[in-house]
């Protein structure tokens, strides 16, 4: 299954495109980027893979940090990057001894569907 994710690097550098490999066990997976390259990422240098439902964005939508949903499953999550860059979900897999996790915003109308976050890019990951 083809996914469409945008990539974000520790460095600020920005990869879009579909990947149909991604494994975070294996720590890299193959892009088809937009213009129809394909690069070999490998996770070590990654900030986050986000998957998204549109490459371009929601333009003018303000995503809402807050809960906007019962949280039946999954541990509320507060993530901040190195960057300063703040996301809220809630997540099945998030294991402080992991490398990363998996996390659903808190925003349901989100163009992100799902992010994996690596851990070594975050500040800090608490609870809420």
């Amino acid at each position: 299954m083809k996914h469409m994710v945008v990539i974000k690097y520790n460095n600020g550098t920005i990869l879009k495109g579909f990947t149909q490999d991604f494994a975070p066990s294996r720590g890299r997976f193959h892009v088809v980027q937009t213009d129809g390259n394909i690069r070999q990422v490998s996770l070590r240098h990654l900030k986050a893979v986000f998957f998204v439902r549109d490459l371009e964005g929601r333009q003018g939508y303000r995503e809402t940090k807050e809960f906007t949903e019962e949280a039946s499953i999954g541990k509320r999550l507060n993530v901040t990057f190195l960057d300063g860059e703040n996301i809220r979900g809630k997540s099945l897999s998030y294991n402080d001894a992991e490398s990363g996790f998996f996390l659903e915003p808190a925003d349901p109308n989100s163009n992100n569907i799902r992010i994996y976050v690596v851990k070594s890019s975050t500040k800090n990951v608490v609870e809420v």
